[in-house]
C-alpha cells in the first residue's frame, strides 16, 4: 500500500495561487535553467491544454519566468517576474500549441543561453510535482526531486556499463538510469537520478573516464 505524504497533500512551500500552475512552473523553469547550465538570454514558452487557457490568470507565465532566471517556489519576486526579466535583458515569448497527447498542464521551453541552446518538455502534474516528458527531442522523463546527472555523449558500446561502475567506486546508488540515443553510434544522451547529493569529484571522475559532447549537467529541484 503506497502512503501519501503531507507534501504531497498541501503541496511545497510556495508562492499562489496554484501549487500545478504556480510551483510546479517555477520548477520547470529551474530546471530548464539548469540544463541550460547558463543563463538565459532568449526563451520561448509554448503552453498546452490548461496552461495555455489559464496562463495569465493562474500566474504560469510569471511562474516559468522566475523559474528560468533561477528563482526558487517561495520567493517574493516571482509576482515581479517581468521586472526581474528585463533587468536581466532576457527576451522573452509565450504562445499556445498543440502538443498532441500530453497532460494538460504541459510546457514545450526553448531556452538559448550564450554557448547553447536547450529544449525541454515539461509538465506539472500536481502538488509542485513536475515530470520532464522530452530533452532535446528525445523521450527522457526525470523529475528532478533527486539529483540528476545528464551527460551527452556518443553513442558507444559500454558506455553505461562505465558510467554505473563509476558510481559504485564512488558509492552512489543508482535511483534511474535511462540512455536516449539519435542513431546508433551517433549523438545520445544519458539521464541518471542518485540517491545521494552529487559531489564534485564524482563530476571530476566522469568527465576523466567518459567522452562526454558537452559539459555534464546536474539537476536539482526539490
Amino acid at each position: 500500500m503506497k502512503y501519501q505524504s503531507a507534501f504531497d497533500i498541501i503541496g511545497p512551500v510556495m508562492v499562489g495561487p496554484s501549487s500545478s500552475h504556480t510551483a510546479g512552473a517555477v520548477r520547470i523553469g529551474n530546471i530548464v535553467r539548469q540544463v541550460l547550465g547558463e543563463a538565459p538570454r532568449r526563451v520561448k514558452f509554448e503552453l498546452a491544454g490548461s496552461f495555455a487557457e489559464t496562463y495569465r490568470g493562474h500566474g504560469t507565465d510569471l511562474a516559468l519566468l522566475a523559474g528560468v532566471l533561477g528563482l526558487p517556489t517561495d520567493s517574493e519576486d516571482i509576482p515581479n517576474a517581468e521586472q526581474v526579466a528585463a533587468s536581466h535583458g532576457l527576451q522573452y515569448a509565450f504562445a499556445k500549441v498543440n502538443l498532441g497527447q500530453v497532460h494538460p498542464n504541459t510546457v514545450l521551453v526553448t531556452a538559448t543561453g550564450d554557448t547553447r541552446t536547450v529544449q525541454v518538455l515539461a509538465s506539472s502534474i500536481g502538488g509542485g510535482k513536475v515530470e520532464v516528458q522530452e530533452l532535446d527531442g528525445l523521450p527522457l522523463k526525470f523529475s528532478g526531486e533527486r539529483p540528476t546527472l545528464i551527460l551527452y555523449h556518443e553513442d558507444r558500446k559500454g558506455f553505461l556499463a562505465t558510467v554505473s561502475r563509476i558510481l559504485d567506486a564512488s558509492g552512489y546508488n543508482i535511483a534511474r538510469l535511462a540512455l536516449e540515443r539519435r542513431s546508433r553510434g551517433g549523438e545520445a544522451v544519458t539521464v541518471c537520478e542518485v540517491d545521494e547529493a552529487v559531489q564534485e569529484d564524482l563530476v571530476q571522475a566522469l568527465r576523466g573516464s567518459i567522452p562526454v559532447l558537452r559539459d555534464i549537467r546536474l539537476v536539482y529541484v526539490a
